[in-house]
């Protein structure tokens, strides 16, 4: 017999593959937020177990295809020159988190990334052709993402990004977005996720969500 009361959600899993700069900062802010995190670079967890003890305690590194499995959402938090190699097969049928940006004159040029019809994301998304493709986390600074976090109703909180095809998608990740402590502006198509890359009115800039709202608004009108 029950009292009637249900049981509340979990919360997603997360798997972030990357360990380099910004895959640590991530699954730490995460853990942070109450999130179960799985974390994996290319070959043995071993290689990042005791990066990931330092850097991300409570995280756990896995081979990146355990990872993936039972993971809710993951995020994809390699270098993007990498992403040319990268197996979509990896994240069939999965919601992917693309925090990556093309910068050739760190990435070199890449010429997956060089058609100027699609940004990054919906070249990402052509890839993953079998996944759903959602983009945030790309125009703060990995070094910034857990010093800036702020609470809900603090004055300061700053805005991040949201932007994907599925709304569904975009709005379980803007939730995620919310819980790391920042406000989550969703834009309702990867193609707007463009406003979001360099160059765009809101990349590394530290704006509140009206101050966000005007600057996107502003450059798609």
């Amino acid at each position: 017999m029950t009292d009637g009361t249900s049981a509340p959600p979990r919360p997603p899993r997360l798997a972030v593959l990357g360990a380099g700069h910004t895959g640590p900062v991530i699954a730490r802010v995460a853990i942070t937020a109450g999130y179960p995190v799985t974390i994996a670079a290319a070959g043995d967890p071993e290689r990042i177990a005791l990066i990931t003890q330092v850097l991300a305690p409570g995280a756990e590194p896995r081979w990146a295809a355990d990872a993936v499995t039972d993971a809710d959402i993951v995020v994809l938090a390699i270098p993007l020159h990498r992403f040319t190699t990268f197996d979509p097969a990896l994240v069939a049928g999965k919601l992917v988190v693309d925090t990556m940006n093309y910068w050739p004159p760190t990435d070199g040029v890449q010429e997956m990334f060089e058609d100027q019809r699609y940004g990054s994301s919906e070249i990402v998304q052509r890839r993953l052709a079998r996944s759903t493709v959602v983009k945030t986390l790309n125009h703060i600074g990995y070094h910034e993402l857990e010093e800036q976090s702020r609470p809900a109703d603090s004055p300061d909180r700053r805005a991040l990004g949201v932007a994907g095809d599925d709304p569904g998608a975009v709005k379980l990740v803007a939730e995620v977005i919310e819980r790391f402590g920042y406000d989550a502006v969703r834009l309702d198509s990867l193609r707007a996720g463009r406003l979001l890359e360099p160059g765009g009115p809101v990349f590394g800039a530290s704006l509140r969500r009206a101050g966000f709202e005007l600057a996107i608004s502003t450059e798609a009108g």
